[in-house]
């Protein structure tokens, strides 16, 4: 068991052991209902003393941070998969596509679909590059040996 020296802080802030704990506690439930009492609890905190003091550690209320964790999740899949918006924002646990949509546009200034169409549009361009690469390189390997 911890030491009690090692969790609380003088600070105002999350000492480092509740800091790592709650943002894998986090990242290990994106997809489901986080609640910020359950986070608290976790703690071993009240609701406003956590809060108040992951928002002193982080620069974030713990509501803001596990939203931007969730956009990042989602640019992950986005990119990576072929999987549908929909299934998307319920994996990184928007509770419909709708508010998926709306915190997703939010966040990146775009909506996931033109997201996505950027990505594929950069990732087909940047294999373009990488074959003229190719191609060149051989050219030049081919004019040097002649």
């Amino acid at each position: 068991m911890a030491h009690p020296e090692h969790l609380a802080s003088t600070t105002g802030t999350l000492c480092a052991q509740r800091e790592r704990m709650v943002k894998q506690l986090i990242l290990a439930n994106l997809g489901e209902s986080l609640e910020v009492i359950e986070l608290a609890r976790a703690c071993a905190l009240s609701r406003s003393h956590f809060s108040r003091a992951f928002k002193s550690t982080t620069g974030l209320s713990p509501r803001e941070w596990i939203r931007r964790q969730r956009i990042q999740r989602a640019k992950v899949l986005i990119a990576g998969s072929e999987l549908s918006l929909t299934q998307i924002g319920q994996e990184c646990g928007f509770c419909d596509q709708a508010h998926f949509s709306h915190m997703f546009s939010r966040s990146e200034g775009v909506n996931p679909m033109t997201w996505r169409h950027r990505q594929l549009r950069y990732r087909h361009q940047l294999r373009k590059m990488q074959i003229a690469t190719v191609n060149f390189s051989e050219t030049v390997i081919q004019f040097s040996a002649s």
